[in-house]
């Protein structure tokens, strides 16, 4: 059965996705439940690529993989079950076409053992997004059970789901029989809808705010309306010479994962209803989930021009962040499948980004919204001549059809009311699970197996696969939908007061004085304002974190002071990526000096690239920490405690404003985004953030990479505070790296 047959099945079914039983805090975690309609995909023993929609249920630690829905045909039994493990990982692979539709994958692996991976993808990325948050759920359960009695070693017998491995073979003969009866009669009516996930929010039903974790360097003016958009100039950056940013923005009446999917859509009887600059546009290359190559042509007239058709050539990148925002990089390039073209005229497409977001609706409100904004830069002349005396020119340009783009996308979604519903996800939220399968299951004495290798398999090779997915009778249903109250999230700019340092480190050991010039780095620090290829320490001014109210009113304040010093920062370049810096002979952190500082936290950034580059800073206190503070629950903390608090805040204050937008201002959960190892000794804790464990992560760093000599970067590090006792937030350590140069990284030997 082709994708797309099984996509529009997904998308039109009833029912819903995500069960929540039980709290989320205190000491009793209660129990949740994730399930919904997956694609699992791979290639099976003789070489065939499948994909089959599966069901995919996870309670608790446990995971469950069905041909039906459990709820609508109780006592069926998995065809893959087992446990979610420690050493799980769950990695967003990107877009992909599969059969002829796209669909956004996730990789399961162990990360023991590279060996043991496999595939599930979704219809949109919002779905692959929840789906990873089910896992991380998962992983994060497994972890209190052991915290409450348990011990690795419990789950370690508790083997994980075997997705890539044979089947069992247990009544596969009956299957078989029961396949032959069926022959002629069709296969039963299934119900078979998209995986519809909610996260877990707090009882105040608070989420993030849309603003940036750091202060926004661009000044916007709305110069214009169109159309019910809205046009701003960058006012800061409009006497420099360069490109004039623009921008267009406007509110759209339909989930953020719609319109994402909207714009990347290429095919050209969606696109001729809302874009006025491409008449057609076409796939040229696929580099990996996340970035492509895009060809697309446009006739003048619909310009009002007369000159010969146009083409362009440009790269496409997105990412989603942690806070749901998508963000699609548009570049001007070229390619040798697609040389100029006889009778066209290759334009060079402006420079462009997009940004979506879901905004927050009105209380007893399910209407999903979504701000959608583009960015664009033009030459200052041309953008003159539209704001002071030749307008019509102006309106006739491809900058002018770029900007007209989002009022495009707002009309086509009005036009088209089942686009509000697409995909809004159903909550279903209730007290006691009413699913029938219980975890008695797990008790029958066969072998559990863990959730990476099952996803990779054919789970429906040619002697137990049914008819299902090659004769299912597809109805349009209307998706029911629940309400899902926000409260308005508010913002602060007050400044916080200086971390007490008291709390956070030992009070009953005197400080030692920290001599900055005992500690050398390979990178130097700034002399001046005007030295490059160095670092400094700024203060935390610039970042917003979590204030004293933050569940109440969701208000951030200015960070204060970090905590810790920022003592020296090394620059490597190695062949393999280096995990346990701080324990290299050579080491800062082996120094005499080093091992006089009472605590240490050594961050290293492994940043992919040929060769490999690490980026080590040395945070020190002039304390040891106290064991009961934040701080020290982080440093003694387990694996998993760590990456649900482990953040970072970037921002480029100088540099390309494409780069800019890429790297963005929001705070990242780093264990949550890549994975980092962490190394636990008497005085220091060292972070290893392996950035090239994601995609998206690898796409982004590439892309600083290419500008690293003109970026001015400023990063904090923080630990997140989830309680009302851990507020305010403080800033954990800070640093700026301005105009690092690749050539100055210092060989270290393995």
């Amino acid at each position: 059965m082709e994708l797309s047959s099984l996509k529009k099945a997904g998308s039109e079914s009833e029912g819903s996705g995500y069960s929540f039983s039980g709290g989320g805090g205190g000491e009793d975690r209660g129990s949740f439940e994730y399930f919904g309609w997956v694609y699992h995909i791979g290639v099976n023993s003789i070489g065939h690529e499948y994909c089959h929609l599966r069901f995919l249920f996870i309670r608790r630690k446990y995971v469950e993989l069905y041909k039906r829905d459990p709820h609508e045909n109780p006592g069926i039994k998995p065809i893959r079950r087992g446990v979610v493990g420690p050493s799980l990982m769950v990695e967003e692979m990107g877009r992909r076409k599969v059969n002829h539709g796209d669909v956004y994958v996730l990789r399961i692996y162990n990360r023991l053992d590279d060996s043991k991976k496999g595939e599930i993808a979704c219809a949109t990325a919002g779905e692959a997004s929840k789906w990873m948050e089910a896992f991380d759920h998962a992983k994060q359960q497994a972890e209190y059970e052991m915290s409450k009695g348990g011990s690795p070693r419990d789950v370690s017998m508790e083997e994980e789901i075997n997705l890539e491995g044979h089947r069992p073979r247990v009544r596969r003969y009956a299957h078989g029989l029961k396949k032959l009866i069926k022959i002629g009669q069709g296969p039963e009516t299934l119900l078979r809808q998209s995986s519809n996930l909610k996260t877990h929010v707090g009882s105040d039903g608070f989420f993030e705010g849309d603003f940036g974790d750091a202060l926004e360097r661009h000044r916007w003016k709305c110069v214009r309306t169109l159309n019910g958009v809205r046009i701003f100039e960058d006012v800061a950056d409009s006497k420099n010479g360069k490109g004039v940013l623009v921008k267009s923005v406007g509110v759209v009446d339909a989930h953020a994962d719609t319109v994402f999917d909207i714009i990347l859509n290429n095919d050209w009887s969606q696109r001729y209803e809302w874009d006025t600059l491409i008449s057609d546009l076409e796939l040229v290359e696929s580099y990996d989930g996340h970035y492509d190559i895009l060809y697309g042509t446009n006739n003048p007239t619909y310009l009002g021009q007369s000159q010969c058709k146009r083409d362009f050539v440009f790269s496409r990148q997105w990412f989603r962040g942690q806070d749901g925002t998508y963000t699609i990089l548009q570049v001007p390039c070229v390619h040798k499948k697609k040389p100029p073209r006889s009778g066209y005229r290759r334009t060079r497409m402006n420079p462009s980004t997009w940004e979506i977001r879901c905004l927050n609706t009105a209380m007893g409100s399910n209407a999903p919204k979504c701000l959608v904004t583009q960015i664009l830069e033009i030459q200052p002349a041309g953008w003159f001549k539209w704001q002071r005396y030749q307008p019509l020119k102006f309106e006739k340009s491809v900058p002018y059809a770029l900007l007209c783009q989002v009022a495009g996308l707002k009309e086509y979604v009005l036009a088209n009311p089942a686009l509000n519903l697409e995909t809004l996800p159903t909550v279903v939220r209730s007290k006691a699970s009413d699913v029938s399968i219980t975890n008695s299951v797990y008790d029958d004495g066969e072998p559990q197996d863990e959730f990476y290798d099952a996803i990779a398999a054919d789970s429906s090779s040619s002697e137990d696969e049914s008819d299902d997915d090659k004769e299912l009778d597809h109805k349009d249903l209307k998706v029911k939908l629940k309400n899902v109250s926000w409260a308005i999230a508010g913002f602060s700019l007050k400044r916080t007061s200086a971390v007490d340092a008291n709390k956070e480190l030992d009070p009953s050991v005197a400080p030692v004085v920290l001599e900055t010039h005992q500690f050398h780095g390979s990178l130097q620090k700034a002399r001046d304002d005007k030295d490059t290829n160095c670092w400094t320490s700024p203060s935390g001014a610039g970042f917003m974190i979590r204030g004293k109210n933050y569940l109440k009113d969701n208000s951030k304040v200015m960070g204060g002071d970090p905590l810790l010093k920022l003592i020296a920062v090394d620059w490597f370049k190695v062949d393999k990526s280096f995990d346990g810096i701080a324990l290299h002979p050579r080491n800062l952190v082996q120094s005499e000096a080093g091992k006089k500082v009472p605590f240490m936290l050594v961050i290293n950034l492994q940043v992919p690239a040929k060769p490999n580059y690490s980026m080590v800073m040395y945070y020190a206190a002039d304390r040891p920490v106290n064991k009961s503070s934040l701080l020290g629950k982080f440093v003694d903390g387990s694996d998993m405690y760590r990456n649900s608090r482990f953040k970072l805040i970037p921002s480029i204050v100088e540099g390309y404003w494409m780069v800019k937008r890429a790297v963005g201002t929001k705070a990242c959960l780093l264990g949550k985004a890549v994975t980092c190892k962490y190394l636990r000794r008497d005085n220091f804790l060292e972070i290893d953030v392996d950035i090239g464990s994601s995609t998206v992560a690898r796409s982004v760093i590439g892309l600083v990479l290419g500008y690293v000599t003109s970026l001015v970067v400023d990063l904090a590090i923080l630990i997140e505070a989830k309680e009302e006792e851990e507020l305010p937030e403080y800033v954990l350590g800070t640093v700026r790296l301005n105009r690092v140069r690749l050539d100055s990284a210092v060989e270290l030997e393995n």
